[in-house]
Parts: structure tokens; C-alpha cells; sequence
């Protein structure tokens, strides 16, 4: 039955095709290097280009690829933080997956205690898996990308409610892609969205807000399902 909060919303426009998701365990480190901003943007800065150095020397320490213990990794830089409030101050966000058996997540555990001893500094590291896919988020990584964080107080409802709001983002955006993460129980997020936008972030940012089937699609859904957003937009770096 539905929540009572949630009977009046609109219905959701048709779903992307949704195809199998990707295998493996999905390692998420979020750096807090040098995040100053000037309005959203986050300013240039040496420290975080070396950190970035570093951190691209560890994973080529740990090997990606079919000879390596990690199938894909992949640094981020972030280009802008919104002006939302709990949104996540990480300036650099390391995404890596493996995919080696039962125990996916014993060469992340490794790579994770290689960044802590080599003093980079993580703020927040959390496994996931990947939950609901459609098109290729790495297809090409000359981009920006958006990783959102949901809060939301059940994963499962909020899953939902992310399936119901895939199709506006398709259909009113034209976002061809997503590779939805689902964190651990423990994780502060109940979801991290990964998505490579179709154009410059912050004409992405405007077309939603002067849209007005945003809100009835999308902003009244969420707070439906009682779940916050929480987006960064990055570059690869």
C-alpha cells in the first residue's frame, strides 16, 4: 500500500531500459584535501594536484586490469560543490572495483589501508555493489560526472524511488547512463548515484531547476520516500 505522502504524486514517466548491472565490489574514498571554494566552484590547488599523484601511484601499485587485483579504478576531482546543506566536502573521490571471487572485497581492504598509511587523506571509505544500470557511465570519461548521495531512512524504498525518477532524467534530460551503488548498511548514504551528464554541469543544474515536471517528478517524489540529495559534480583526473 502506499505511504499517504505518497498517493498524490504524479505518475512517473517511463523507465530507461534497465540492463544487468555490474559485477564485482565498488570501492568509494572520499578525500577532504583542500575543498575551498569560490561560490560552488572549487578552486585549483598544488596540495591536491600531488595527493592526486599519489593517489594514481597507488593504484597502479595495486594493478588494474586483467593482471591486476582491481578490474577498474578511476580518480575524480571535483569541480563544484552546491551550496546545499550535509552535502560532502570531498574534493577528490577514488572509485575502484573488483571483481576476484567470493571475496571481492579483500584486495579494496588493502588499497584502502595503502591510501590511510600512505597519509592521504580519506574521509569517508564505504564497499558497494552495483544495483541498477542502464547505458555505460565509463563509456567515455572526457566528461563531467555527477555522483549524488541520497540519505533515506530504508534502501530499498529509496531504490524505488530512484526507479521512478530514472525516467525524467532520461526522458526530460537526456541522461543516457547510470550506474546506481548501493553502500554497505553502515554507510551514511543509502545510495550513490554515478552518471555521466550530457553536457556542461551547470547548464545540467539549471535545465532541472527551470523545468517545472522536476518538481512533481522528482522533488515531490523524493520527499515522499523521505530522502534527502547530496550531489558533487567531477572531473576525471
Amino acid at each position: 500500500m502506499a505511504r499517504p505522502d505518497q498517493q498524490a504524486l504524479a505518475p512517473p514517466l517511463p523507465r530507461p531500459p534497465f540492463t544487468e548491472p555490474i559485477p564485482g565490489t565498488w570501492l568509494y574514498l572520499g578525500l577532504s584535501i583542500d575543498p575551498r571554494t569560490t561560490g560552488p566552484r572549487v578552486r585549483r590547488s598544488a596540495e591536491r594536484a600531488r595527493m592526486i599523484a599519489r593517489c594514481h601511484a597507488l593504484l597502479d601499485d595495486a594493478g588494474v586490469g586483467d593482471q591486476g587485483r582491481l578490474a577498474d579504478a578511476t580518480v575524480l576531482e571535483t569541480v563544484l560543490i552546491p551550496p546545499i546543506s550535509e552535502v560532502p566536502r570531498f574534493d577528490v573521490v577514488v572509485l575502484a572495483r573488483a571483481v576476484v571471487g567470493p571475496d571481492d572485497a579483500a584486495p579494496l581492504a588493502a588499497l584502502r589501508a595503502g591510501f590511510e598509511a600512505d597519509g592521504i587523506p580519506v574521509v569517508q571509505a564505504m564497499t558497494a555493489h552495483n544495483v541498477r544500470r542502464f547505458g555505460d557511465t565509463e563509456r567515455t570519461r572526457d566528461a563531467t560526472f555527477l555522483l549524488n548521495h541520497f540519505t533515506a531512512a530504508d534502501a530499498d524504498d529509496a531504490q524505488a524511488a530512484w526507479d521512478d525518477i530514472s525516467g525524467w532524467y532520461a526522458g526530460v534530460l537526456g541522461v543516457d547512463n547510470s550506474t546506481l551503488l548501493r553502500p554497505e548498511p553502515d554507510a551514511p548514504y543509502a545510495l550513490v548515484n554515478y552518471v555521466r551528464l550530457p553536457g556542461p554541469p551547470l547548464s545540467f543544474l539549471l535545465r532541472q531547476l527551470v523545468s517545472p515536471s522536476y518538481y512533481g517528478q522528482v522533488r515531490a517524489r523524493l520527499r515522499a520516500h523521505g530522502m534527502t540529495f547530496l550531489p558533487l559534480l567531477l572531473r576525471p583526473a
